[in-house]
């Protein structure tokens, strides 16, 4: 008997959008690669999921729904006589499909614990551009639209603006996964009515309400999901498990880890030698590893290390307390001598249970406009075109500063 040619055309059934087709043998081949296929062990909200037990989505599902996304939003600008070329086409999936490959286990914590001075956007690339020898150049021009450096604006629009294909899945999907239905965005309505004009990604007028109710929607899963303090004080503790984690292995004490945890936790990794063999490593890096490491850790015998493993494998979280004013430092140093004689740690490791930050976020930035196209042709920001006054209060940016500390 002869051997089959492999179906490359398959359907997936997704729980938002219903059945989303691969839609070619190019695309099949991108994600059937372990390193696209390790965005399943990757979540997409991090720890949101201990205050939202339903969000337990992974990347792989957000980045097939954004390209799924993309191919309404090719067909729809299509229709309005937008030339977009096949290859331009292919590229938009494969841009928008790796967009977020570089990111590490639970996405942001990496960046600022074991892997220094280079952001998942810049690995994101690395990555790209190993696929592209891999496959033989023909992400070249995915590359080119990813970086921003494509002639044709809207292209690169698509990938990355304030209304972009990849904001338009997260806030559906994080929407749906969490329940919190303020986020339950129309991004089918968004999509048709998308437009371009002088090479730029535009809105039609009548899809102003649509754009409204997405900027708001979009602050309110910010303040309630992204920035909720549960998940911050989730999120920190990871970090600096992780930097205790780090502190110890460069004094030589031995660690629990799979060897691709080992690898960061025992070499400085900088952007200046992040080599093909450190994206090798990266690449086998996921949740499952850092999550088997921090449960082996609540037995560990640092004192520091075990008692943040423990806290975070029981849910056993720091108190935080939140406001718009900042603490006073007096009122910090408190928090440590309380922690210091608790924990019965030294002083100067008090700051990994005791510490303050602040947060900010700004719903809409005057910089980069989402335009809205009248009937005359004529572009107006949807800051000053929309008659909601409260557009204009969502351009200033909301700062907010918190304190974590034990219970």
């Amino acid at each position: 008997m002869k051997n089959k040619t492999p179906n490359k055309l398959k359907i997936l059934n997704d729980p938002i959008y219903g059945f989303i087709q691969i839609p070619n043998t190019l695309i099949f081949d991108i994600i059937e690669h372990p390193y696209f296929q390790r965005l399943r062990r990757i979540m997409q909200m991090g720890f949101s999921n201990l205050v939202y037990p339903g969000a337990n989505h992974t990347r792989f599902h957000h980045a097939i729904g954004c390209m799924h996304l993309m191919q309404k939003a090719i067909r729809v600008l299509r229709f309005k006589q937008v030339s977009i070329s096949d290859e331009e086409e292919n590229a938009l999936y494969i841009a928008i499909l790796l967009h977020d490959i570089g990111h590490g286990a639970f996405s942001h914590a990496l960046e600022h614990s074991i892997v220094n001075g280079i952001s998942h956007e810049e690995i994101s690339l690395k990555f790209m551009k190993k696929l592209n020898e891999e496959f033989n150049g023909q992400l070249t021009l995915a590359i080119q639209i990813f970086e921003g450096k494509n002639p044709r604006k809207f292209l690169c629009q698509l990938i990355s603006s304030q209304l972009d294909v990849d904001r338009l899945d997260y806030l559906k999907r994080d929407s749906f996964y969490t329940g919190v239905t303020e986020g339950n965005i129309s991004s089918d309505r968004l999509i048709a009515m998308m437009n371009v004009k002088n090479d730029e990604l535009v809105i039609e007028k009548k899809g102003i309400y649509s754009v409204e109710k997405f900027l708001i929607a979009r602050r309110l899963m910010y303040w309630q999901v992204y920035l909720h303090k549960t998940g911050l004080v989730a999120e920190n503790m990871l970090v600096n498990v992780l930097k205790r984690a780090k502190e110890l292995a460069e004094k030589g004490v031995e660690l629990y880890a799979s060897s691709a945890l080992h690898y960061f936790l025992y070499k400085q990794i900088t952007k200046e030698n992040f080599t093909v063999n450190t994206l090798e490593m990266f690449s086998k890096l996921d949740d499952y590893d850092i999550l088997s490491a921090i449960k082996e850790w609540t037995n560990h015998q640092d004192r520091v290390l075990s008692t943040l493993s423990k806290m975070i494998v029981n849910r056993k979280l720091l108190r935080i307390e939140m406001q718009k004013n900042d603490f006073p430092d007096n009122y910090i140093s408190k928090k440590q001598e309380k922690t210091a004689k608790k924990l019965k740690i030294a002083e100067n490791e008090t700051h990994f249970f005791v510490f303050k930050q602040q947060i900010s976020h700004i719903a809409y930035n005057f910089n980069k406009p989402i335009l809205i196209l009248n009937k005359k042709g004529k572009l107006k920001d949807i800051a000053k075109a929309s008659d909601q006054l409260n557009l204009q209060a969502l351009t200033k940016p909301v700062v907010k500063y918190f304190i974590c500390y034990p219970k």
